[in-house]
């Protein structure tokens, strides 16, 4: 019986898979690449089949969504494959799409995680990770905010919760949500809710290129990011819910917010 692995390539280069991650596509019988749900600034498939010393073959979205069964799983009911994945292997739902038609198909799965976003964008600010809420990804591929991402950050902000921020990438087609794109985006549909739920003056944090040597982590408002220049993708923004005084600190400290802004947030305890 063959077998499907997937495995994660953390976040910024080839660097990021784990040991036990690089010893199991060394092993495999056909190694394939997914990177079109996000982008790795630092990743050169040259290096990496150098590393797995072997070829990698790239994935493109059709491959994975429509041709899984021939391009894929024919080739993991005899033998071992390798999906390699940007970040955790199952933080996309195709993934997970992926993974349950080889089960159902008969074919072992098993996967070896890597560094995620979602952990990285909570550990580099200094923000408490059980206190996030749910995430919200704003799309590429329509011009206005979609109601679903505007009413989970509501949810959040109710809560007292941090609301991650997903920005999507269309690798394949090269495009991508930016950061004065997206807090435009959330202006908008705050400026026509009447809510006040996303306002200028709404502490935010812009993050680019987590683990890259020239990572941005930046805490400010709205406004003051909207301006600011991020550099290329991935990008993804923090709206701080109800702060604890150690996540102040740790704003103030490592993403160089004002005082004023965070004090607005902490908590009584």
């Amino acid at each position: 019986m063959g077998e499907l692995v997937f495995i994660g390539l953390g976040l910024y280069d080839e660097q990021g898979i784990s040991l036990r991650g690089l010893a199991d596509a060394q092993s495999c019988d056909h190694v394939f690449a997914e990177l079109y749900t996000s982008v790795m600034p630092g990743l050169a498939i040259e290096r990496l089949s150098e590393k797995l010393a072997k070829p990698v073959q790239i994935l493109s979205r059709i491959d994975v969504e429509e041709h899984a069964e021939d391009k894929i799983l024919s080739k993991a009911k005899s033998g071992k494959v390798a999906v390699l994945v940007a970040g955790d292997p199952m933080v996309a739902t195709t993934h997970v799409d992926l993974r349950l038609r080889a089960q159902k198909a008969g074919i072992k799965t098993r996967i070896i995680h890597a560094a995620s976003v979602s952990s990285a964008a909570a550990g580099v600010t200094g923000l408490q990770s059980y206190k996030f809420g749910r995430t919200v990804t704003i799309p590429v591929q329509v011009p206005d905010l979609p109601e679903s991402v505007y009413s989970g950050l509501m949810i959040n902000f109710e809560s007292g919760l941090h609301s991650l921020v997903l920005l999507e990438v269309d690798v394949e087609n090269d495009r991508r949500v930016t950061i004065p794109r997206a807090l435009q985006q959330l202006l908008n549909f705050s400026d026509r809710e009447k809510d006040g739920l996303i306002k200028p003056e709404t502490l935010a944090v812009g993050l680019a290129r987590l683990e890259a040597p020239d990572m941005i982590v930046r805490a400010a408002t709205v406004s003051h990011l909207g301006k600011m220049d991020f550099g290329k993708p991935p990008y993804c923004l923090i709206f701080p819910g109800k702060l604890h005084f150690v996540e102040v600190e740790a704003l103030e400290k490592f993403c160089g917010a004002r005082r004023d802004l965070v004090g607005a947030l902490k908590r009584t305890n």
